[in-house]
């Protein structure tokens, strides 16, 4: 099977799809919508199961992944927030051991932003979400990212070889923390400015820290200034000496010329 062949899966989601819709218009009762529940949650699960050698042969196919969405997706339109929610924490956790065996997969970091989303979104809905996930996620990434660190120490004398998925996923947790953000909303609503304030110190000295020995690569110091940014936005102060600021901008105008006008403007737009 081809699994780039998307029309295929076009066609099994209008098959399973008549099969839910049938299922679905059964004999109401307790007994029967307990029933219908079983059977629907266990032709998802098999489908589920279904795909996993296909992942693992073709981690980066778009349509596998979409197709798991969809699955999931239905899941959630079908069956009760308990199981869903069970479903979804089932699939967090594989992506996680997916993003283990290969964290250069950027369709696996995109996937877990959705994972991550629904579960936050399933756990509002249920009344159970206690505090936000971002905190989990960000010591998961932030691991990645030092685990990357090591395994390509050798390659980041050369910034255009440096993996770029992992460092977009940490952008997107990153985004969350900016003021107005539009981002997923409710990965902040337990946080107040000083605990966003407390996180964003914590991954600038993270940073700090993994730049020793890395001089040369050109993501550490954007995503400082993206911190110092975001930090500036939430009380009105740069968390680092201006001199630094400074100095990351040359770097990046050394190590990136290509964007030469894009730091630049940078420049003006932080006054520096």
């Amino acid at each position: 099977m081809n699994p780039e062949y998307f029309t295929i899966w076009n066609y099994r989601r209008l098959l399973l799809r008549s099969f839910f819709k049938k299922t679905s218009s059964s004999t109401p009762g307790v007994e029967a919508d307990s029933n219908k529940y079983d059977i629907i949650q266990r032709y998802i699960t098999e489908d589920l199961g279904f795909l996993l050698p296909l992942l693992r042969k073709f981690p980066k196919c778009y349509w596998i992944w979409n197709y798991r969405l969809w699955l999931l997706a239905e899941a959630t339109r079908l069956l009760p927030s308990t199981i869903v929610y069970q479903l979804w924490q089932k699939e967090l956790s594989l992506v996680g051991k997916m993003l283990t065996l290969d964290s250069r997969n950027f369709h696996g970091w995109g996937y877990r932003r959705q994972v991550v989303s629904a579960l936050e979104e399933l756990a509002v809905a249920m009344g159970s979400m206690s505090a936000s996930m971002t905190e989990d996620e960000f010591a998961y990434t932030t691991k990645m990212i030092e685990k990357l660190e090591l395994i390509q120490r050798a390659l980041w004398a050369d910034p255009d070889s440096k993996d770029q998925s992992l460092w977009f996923y940490h952008q997107y947790l990153i985004s969350n923390f900016r003021l107005g953000s539009t981002h997923d909303q409710s990965l902040m609503i337990d946080l107040s400015n000083e605990d966003k304030l407390a996180y964003l110190k914590t991954q600038v000295e993270d940073l700090l820290e993994m730049l020793q020995g890395a001089e040369t690569s050109k993501w550490i110091y954007q995503r400082l200034i993206e911190l110092s940014i975001m930090s500036k936005s939430l009380d009105g102060r740069w968390p680092v000496k201006v001199s630094d600021l400074e100095t990351w901008i040359s770097k990046l105008l050394e190590l990136d010329p290509l964007r030469k006008g894009r730091w630049q403007d940078l420049r003006k737009q932080m006054f520096l």
